[in-house]
């Protein structure tokens, strides 16, 4: 799909770009280059190839107007630094790094992704992003670069811009910078192309966004510049090209003169080691609880206040928080879910003995209800569990995986009974699965085929770990469930799920839709949007004495009798 691209200009003075162009990292002017100049008739607005030499934006300020008067430079010039610095006027996919940045959307839709990007990478990329469960603002994942002359592709999501909430905004626009270099570097790679990380829809400032750009990697390469050899801007319109080009001496410095001029050009706030704005009335501080028993004493003379700056230096070295903080206020902290466990023991102590349900043996359905940010906040943290954990063991018992779609499109997660095996499941492991394998299908309409079919001979989890779970997927996996397909149900599930009607949840569990035989659900789903396992068709054979169906022995495929 792609050719290499000539290095001599076309008669027009700018080399042509088209889709099927490779831009190799030494066709790409370096910021550092102040040597190779183009003549001012091969430079116009949309040429796609802009001069090695960028026009100098503070050369007209006058040393005596804009002199440093004595303040010391916040970004002094560094060589090394301005050396892996480039600037291109181009879609980034075009160029052969090491990883490619697409600004999406949580979902990674193709929609909402880089304009251009999905129809050079090919339909490989579309179909790699849905099975990584989406992307939280301010956070990065790769991919393959699929067709493209990269080798990954960096997907990030851009904040919602307003401007009330400017700072939160301007923070996680720089964590999204900083994530996507930190994952160049976790992946051992070394050569980056980023182009703007925001769109029109979400209302960012194009200039302020450039700023928060190009001083988060200023700041990523002051601790990280062995680690990383390239990083190539990329801008595809003649205003964000000329915004880049004025805000880069100011980050950048290529001279003491440039230096000495961005200190009155510099913005008041340029953020802290990061790049991100740090507020003042906003610092954190830690102070003893009063009427705390101390259980050592405090060095006398060390503040007590801790500001987020410190934060940093407190994670890589523990004993650093020693001398701030008191012990008898650290002994009183406790992980979120291990507290929630104690509410819910305290609540089960408090209720009577006369427990309906646990005397029906259906379990503890008495745990105190949570709300709408507690579900979120549990949800997130068995969601984060997940994605760092290896659960390939239960991925092999095929007890949850996706089908196809439904009749009316929406996907399809599928439950089989008799793979849940009580006795040998780590039933937590088994919650950070489920979570993570609905994360992807949860976020828009869905439905849920569920076969019985032999379950009854298994050992079942009691109602009160249903609840649980149905509390750690959260509301919104609630609201977005059309239906519960359950195949070949008996009367002991039946009697189970009035249960859950009567006990847990009344509205997610009205929509048990119950399918005596495989042709019935098949009007429902269809077959071939289905994988079903071969005693499933077995089981239906024995209930329904093949009234009705014929299965191929070799495809296992389902035929409705003539």
């Amino acid at each position: 799909m792609y050719r290499s691209m000539p290095t001599e200009p076309t008669r027009d003075g700018s080399p042509a770009d088209t889709v099927d162009s490779v831009v190799t990292l030494d066709q790409v002017p370096r910021w550092s280059d102040t040597e190779v100049r183009w003549s001012s008739e091969h430079q116009g607005d949309d040429s796609v190839y802009p001069s090695s030499h960028f026009p100098d934006p503070l050369a007209s300020a006058s040393t005596s107007e804009n002199g440093s008067n004595g303040m010391v430079s916040r970004f002094p010039v560094d060589h090394e630094i301005n050396s892996k610095v480039y600037l291109w006027r181009g879609n980034p996919w075009n160029i052969e790094v090491d990883a490619v940045v697409n600004s999406t959307n949580e979902n990674m839709d193709e929609a909402h992704s880089s304009p251009g990007l999905h129809a050079a990478a090919g339909p490989g990329l579309a179909e790699e992003c849905a099975t990584l469960g989406g992307c939280r603002t301010g956070m990065a994942k790769m991919t393959g670069a699929h067709e493209l002359p990269a080798r990954k592709v960096i997907h990030t999501v851009g904040p919602k811009y307003a401007v009330k909430y400017h700072t939160a905004a301007e923070n996680a626009l720089s964590h999204c910078y900083r994530s996507c270099l930190e994952l160049l570097i976790e992946n051992g790679l070394r050569s980056i192309a980023m182009g703007c990380i925001y769109t029109e829809s979400k209302n960012y400032p194009r200039e302020p966004a450039a700023h928060v750009a190009i001083r988060t990697v200023r700041r990523f390469l002051e601790k990280q510049k062995d680690k990383i050899t390239a990083i190539v801007f990329c801008t595809t319109t003649s205003t964000d090209t000329e915004i880049y080009k004025r805000l880069l001496p100011l980050y950048f410095p290529r001279d003491k003169h440039e230096e000495e001029v961005a200190i009155s050009k510099l913005p008041a706030d340029v953020g802290d080691e990061n790049g991100e704005t740090v507020i003042d009335e906003r610092k954190i501080r830690i102070k003893p609880l009063p009427n705390a028993k101390k259980t050592e004493p405090k060095p006398s003379q060390v503040s007590n206040e801790i500001t987020l700056n410190e934060v940093g230096l407190a994670r890589r070295n523990p004993s650093y928080l020693d001398t701030y903080l008191d012990p008898a206020f650290m002994s009183l902290i406790k992980d979120p879910d291990q507290r929630r466990k104690e509410q819910w023991e305290k609540a089960a102590q408090a209720q009577s003995g006369w427990n309906c349900a646990k005397m029906l043996g259906y379990g503890n359905l008495g745990g105190p209800p949570l709300s709408a940010a507690e579900e979120y906040s549990l949800h997130s943290r068995y969601l984060a569990k997940a994605n760092s954990t290896n659960l390939s063991e239960i991925a092999e018992m095929k007890i949850v995986y996706r089908g196809g779609v439904d009749s009316e499109g929406r996907p399809v997660m599928v439950v089989v009974g008799a793979h849940f095996l009580l006795r040998c499941l780590d039933l937590e492991r088994f919650i950070m699965y489920v979570v993570k394998e609905f994360e992807p299908i949860g976020q828009k309409p869905y439905s849920i085929v569920y076969f019985h079919s032999a379950a009854s001979l298994q050992p079942q989890p009691d109602l009160g770990w249903m609840r649980r779970l149905q509390q750690i997927l959260g509301r919104k996996h609630q609201r977005n469930l059309h239906a519960i397909y359950v195949l070949h149900p008996t009367f002991g599930l039946k009697a189970a799920i009035f249960a859950l009607q009567m006990f847990v949840d009344n509205m997610v569990w009205k929509k048990v839709v119950y399918v005596d035989r495989l042709l019935q659900l098949f009007r429902y789903v269809p077959r071939e949007q289905l994988t079903i396992p071969d005693f499933v068709f077995q089981h239906d054979l024995e209930v329904n004495g093949g009234k009705g169906l014929i299965v191929d022995p070799r495809t296992k495929y389902v035929y409705q009798r003539p």
